[in-house]
């Protein structure tokens, strides 16, 4: 098998196709709330001064407009400052029309979580799909998973995909999305664009760990629907140094008892690999240990601590 860089780049936010182009009008004019930095767009009916204006709301919410001077922006929806706009403009028009759109969005939050290189609150600034957003967080690790969970408050609508559901309160869409399917172009549809206060979750992936004699040590990441077993395992990692005892490899398992100590499982690699016992399915989490001149307490401390830092070992990906 080889492996798969998972990675973020320029060139794939180019690619024709990814998301949505326009945002539907609705969510905008009546449940998205100004704030800072948000760029409107004004026209009022017979007043020339105060027409086709693109303005930025200020740090503090509010914009300085002709005839009604200083008012305060930030936390009302478009609707609702058309209404105070007419009302303020009702003592210079009759029948003041007002029409207020959002331009730009800059104020609104976006929550990425999990395993990007810099998880946590990033603003929205703008139009942005789920693969840019994943971009501003300097990209997913290489220890995370297929799947991107996004959660999306109510007000914004449910989230356009197939598999979108609602929460058990009723006040969240939540959906999944497989970022491999759009990365590798088969499924860009799904690079859906991000609403404001959205939280983004990228797991991590579940994966097995080679350790030992073996020449290409380190974790494996598998995929939505991949098994794995013994000797796919030692496939990736590139099969045995000459110093390995292949009759006394191991398996350890995650216990599900509150002491966190490892099963034991014995694997005869000689024999498996001679054909002569049949090869043993993997589970998520396992350690394939190699022995040879290393100890395997020594080996198991080094992934343990490598695994606690996050750093100094090799995370490698499945096709």
């Amino acid at each position: 098998m080889g492996t798969y860089k998972f990675v973020l780049t320029v060139a794939l936010l180019a690619l024709p196709g990814y998301g949505q182009l326009d945002r539907p009008a609705g969510p905008l004019r009546g449940a998205y709330v100004l704030g800072p930095d948000d760029v409107i767009g004004i026209r009022v009916a017979d007043a020339e001064e105060m027409t086709d204006k693109s303005i930025r709301i200020g740090p503090n919410g509010s914009i300085n407009l002709p005839m009604v001077g200083r008012l305060q922006a930030g936390g009302l929806t478009a609707e609702e400052l058309e209404k105070d706009l007419a009302t303020r403009l009702k003592p210079f028009i009759r029948n003041p029309s007002v029409s207020v759109n959002v331009v730009e969005l800059r104020s609104q939050p976006v929550s990425v979580i999990g395993s990007v290189s810099t998880p946590g609150v990033h603003q929205l600034q703008g139009k942005k799909t789920l693969v840019e957003m994943l971009s501003m967080a300097g990209g997913a690790r290489a220890d995370a998973g297929y799947s991107v969970k996004i959660t999306r408050q109510k007000e914004w609508g449910a989230i356009p995909l197939p598999n979108a559901t609602t929460d058990a309160t009723g006040h969240y869409s939540i959906a999944e999305v497989n970022l491999k399917q759009i990365m590798d172009a088969k499924n860009p549809a799904e690079n859906i664009l991000i609403m404001p206060n959205d939280v983004i979750s990228v797991p991590r992936a579940e994966m097995v760990y080679v350790i030992g004699d073996v020449k290409k040590a380190g974790g494996y990441v598998l995929s939505d629907t991949a098994n794995m077993s013994v000797l796919q395992a030692l496939s990736m990692a590139s099969g045995l140094e000459k110093t390995a005892r292949a009759s006394k490899a191991t398996i350890l398992r995650a216990s599900t008892s509150k002491d966190l100590n490892r099963t034991e499982i014995p694997v005869d690699l000689q024999k498996i690999l001679k054909g002569k016992a049949k090869d043993v399915p993997m589970e998520h989490e396992d350690i394939l240990f190699v022995p040879g001149n290393k100890t395997k307490a020594a080996a198991i401390r080094a992934l343990e601590s490598a695994l606690q830092i996050g750093t100094g070992i090799a995370i490698y990906r499945t096709n």
